[in-house]
């Protein structure tokens, strides 16, 4: 059986942008139907419509945190207090991993306009999207083995 990691590895290497490999890739216990994550999380990549703001797979990850631990109430301060604090945990874990959540600090670019880029081994050369996506991955299959379903 594939882990989430490979399949968020393998989502992004399929041409998925960052977000959507990382959200997709937990559909499963979001209880998400695939397409229905893959067009919530479209918005989302290369930091946000290639703005290069928050990192996509950060987003996604974020996303998936959000489907599983969220809140729905809001006068539910202790619940929201509880789910910020678990995304503070999350960025603080990227960010000591990377230095960073943004993405334009991440590629060394600033935001170079809405077409996407090819996807060449040259991409994946000079970008380390697909390891930023994988340790996305990580860090939510981590939370989801500590807090559970």
């Amino acid at each position: 059986m594939e882990s989430k990691i490979e399949k968020a590895v393998a989502l992004f290497k399929e041409g998925y942008n960052c977000a959507q490999a990382v959200f997709v890739a937990f559909s499963d216990v979001t209880g998400l139907d695939e397409k229905t994550a893959l067009m919530l999380s479209s918005s989302f990549g290369g930091g946000m419509g290639r703005m290069r703001e928050v990192c996509g797979a950060v987003s996604g990850m974020f996303m998936v945190a959000g489907q599983l631990y969220g809140y729905a109430s809001p006068t539910d301060n202790d619940t929201k207090k509880e789910h910020y604090a678990l995304i503070q945990r999350m960025a603080a874990k990227f960010r000591e991993e990377n230095g960073s959540i943004i993405c334009r600090e991440l590629l060394g670019i600033d935001s170079d306009g809405a077409t996407p880029t090819k996807r060449t081994d040259e991409f994946y050369k000079k970008r380390p999207c697909v390891e930023l996506v994988k340790t996305c991955a990580e860090i939510m299959d981590e939370i989801i083995a500590e807090k559970g379903l």
